[in-house]
C-alpha cells in the first residue's frame, strides 16, 4: 500500500504539471471504487484552475474555486501525468482532461482507492476530519505522543499507526522508527518512559523525511508518477527482512503479528 511517502511523492511529482491548469473534462471509466465516485459532482468541478494541490495524511488533495476533489491511492493505485492520446489500460480508471493537452491518469487494479468531491472546506470532509497531526509538522512533538501513549495499553506499534494519532504511519514506517528507536512493537505504549517517546518521534520523522527525499519505498503496486519506483526500499533495516541478520548485532530477526499486521523486530535491540 502507497504510505505517506509514497503519496508525497506523487503530490510532489504531480503538482507543477496541475497547478493554474483547467480541468476540461473528468472521464470516469469505473464508479465502483471504494465508495462510488460522485460523476456529477466531478463534472461540475472542471472549468476552473487547479490552485492547489495537497496533502493529508494519505489523501490528496486538488482543490480549486468550483470545490475539492478528494483522492486516496488505496492499495494499488497511482497517479501519472500523460499525453492526452495515450492508450487506456484495462485499470485506468479515472482521467482528469487538462488544457494544456495532457491527463491526470488514475490507475488503480485493486480499486480500494477513491475519488471524492466537497464543496466545503475539505478538512472538515468526515474522511479527513478526525485525522490526527501530520507526522513531520510542529503539531507532532513527543509531548503530544507521550499524551496518546499514557491513556492507552495498545502495542506502541497499532498506536502510532492510528490515524487518529498521527497520520500517515503505515506499517513499512512504523517498523522501521521502532527498530531505529530500539523499542518492541508489541511493547505496551503506557510503558514507554518520555524519553523513550522522545526518541520514536524523532525516528519516525527521521524515516519519514528519507523515504520522501529518496522517493518513497518501491512497493509491488506503486510507481511515481514519472514511471520509475522509489528506491527508499534499499534503505530499509528490518521490515521484510526476517530470518536475516539484525543490521546492528547480527541476531536473527523476528516476526509476529501486532495489530493484525506483520511485524519485524530484533528481540536483543528491541527487547520487550
Amino acid at each position: 500500500m502507497p504510505e505517506l511517502p509514497e503519496v508525497e511523492t506523487t503530490r510532489r511529482g504531480i503538482a507543477p504539471m496541475l497547478h493554474n491548469r483547467v480541468p476540461r473534462q473528468v472521464v470516469v471509466r469505473q464508479v465502483k471504487l471504494r465508495w462510488p465516485v460522485p460523476v456529477t459532482a466531478l463534472q461540475g468541478w472542471c472549468g476552473a484552475p487547479i490552485e492547489q494541490v495537497w496533502r493529508r495524511g494519505k489523501w490528496l488533495g486538488l482543490s480549486s474555486d468550483h470545490g475539492h476533489v478528494l483522492i486516496h491511492l488505496g492499495m494499488s493505485g497511482c497517479l501519472r501525468i500523460v499525453p492526452a492520446d495515450c492508450p487506456v489500460q484495462a485499470h485506468d480508471h479515472v482521467d482528469v482532461v487538462l488544457d494544456h493537452g495532457k491527463v491526470l491518469r488514475y490507475t488503480d487494479p485493486r480499486r480500494f482507492g477513491a475519488w471524492l468531491f466537497t464543496a466545503t472546506d475539505p478538512l472538515h470532509h468526515p474522511r479527513l476530519r478526525h485525522l490526527g497531526p501530520e507526522p513531520l509538522s510542529a503539531a507532532f512533538t513527543s509531548e503530544w505522543l507521550a499524551r496518546q501513549c499514557s491513556r492507552s495499553r495498545r502495542a506502541i506499534k497499532a498506536l502510532i499507526m492510528d490515524s487518529r494519532v498521527v497520520v500517515g504511519v503505515g506499517n513499512i514506517y512504523a517498523t522501521e522508527a521502532l527498530f531505529r528507536a530500539g523499542i518492541h512493537p508489541a511493547r505496551g505504549a503506557n510503558t514507554l518512559s518520555k524519553r523513550a517517546v522522545s526518541r520514536l518521534v524523532a525516528e519516525i520523522q527521521a524515516v519519514l523525511a528519507a523515504a520522501i527525499e529518496q522517493g518513497g519505498t518501491t512497493l509491488q503496486d506503486f510507481t511515481r508518477p514519472d514511471g520509475h519506483p522509489g528506491y527508499f526500499a534499499q534503505a530499509l533495516q528490518v521490515y521484510g527482512r526476517a530470518g536475516q541478520p539484525c543490521p546492528r548485532c547480527g541476531t536473527l530477526l523476528h516476526q509476529q503479528q501486532i495489530a493484525q499486521r506483520s511485524s519485524v523486530f530484533c528481540p536483543v535491540c528491541q527487547p520487550l
